[in-house]
């Protein structure tokens, strides 16, 4: 494309028009230059007044012709980029973590107390386990065994509601069973329990994206 451009321009500077405005000139010679690395010569940058409407013609239509290259390779780059961006972007979880859904969850083998098991999530750049479906917390169940789990759901007493760690209100999807403030998942469901009792502990954060390089 462009050098079909690029000879319709010496076809309109040494053929039918020899001749073009400064003005003209000089926005041609810009956007030769700045696709092909290259200088237009100076012979086809004359200043020389025109002389009929139809000499500044051809120079006008090749402008526009370059004009609507660029508009066209802007879009097509644009596009080729947005489809390599989402082809190749993955969610991954580190390791040791499982994934569901859009979350990464950590199933501890160490026992702490609830406030312990927290630091040790945010160390992570997580927090004790969130869900927010029965359909997580069937998945927590089913992966914790037989051991009870801390999780992210506490309160200050059994006259304030039980909020998350990220301090949102629980919205009571499953009861809580108990008198005590930090909550954990045992073979019955949900139960809670005192802060300074030794559990193991579940962790969660959002997945994380990576994005890997196209093998050809």
């Amino acid at each position: 494309m462009l050098i079909w451009v690029y000879r319709a321009y010496h076809t309109c500077a040494d053929g039918v028009i020899t001749q073009c405005t400064d003005y003209v000139g000089r926005k041609l010679a810009f956007l030769y230059s700045y696709f092909t690395g290259e200088e237009l010569q100076g012979k086809y940058l004359r200043i020389i007044s025109p002389e009929s409407s139809a000499k500044l013609y051809c120079c006008y239509t090749v402008i526009a012709i370059l004009a609507t290259s660029v508009i066209a390779l802007s879009v097509a780059l644009s596009e080729k980029k947005e489809r390599f961006s989402i082809k190749n972007i993955c969610a991954v979880c580190p390791k040791d973590w499982i994934g569901f859904k859009s979350k990464c969850f950590y199933f501890s083998e160490d026992m702490r107390n609830w406030t312990l098991s927290q630091t040790f999530c945010m160390a992570q750049e997580a927090h004790l386990a969130q869900f927010q479906s029965k359909e997580e917390l069937n998945f927590l169940m089913r992966y914790k065994g037989d051991s009870t789990h801390w999780i992210g759901l506490h309160r200050e007493s059994t006259q304030h509601p039980w909020r998350w760690t990220d301090n949102t209100e629980y919205n009571n999807l499953v009861p809580i069973r108990g008198e005590g403030e930090r909550a954990y998942l045992s073979d019955r469901g949900i139960s809670s329990g005192k802060d300074h009792t030794t559990r193991k502990w579940i962790c969660s954060k959002p997945e994380s994206f990576v994005q890997f390089p196209e093998v050809s």
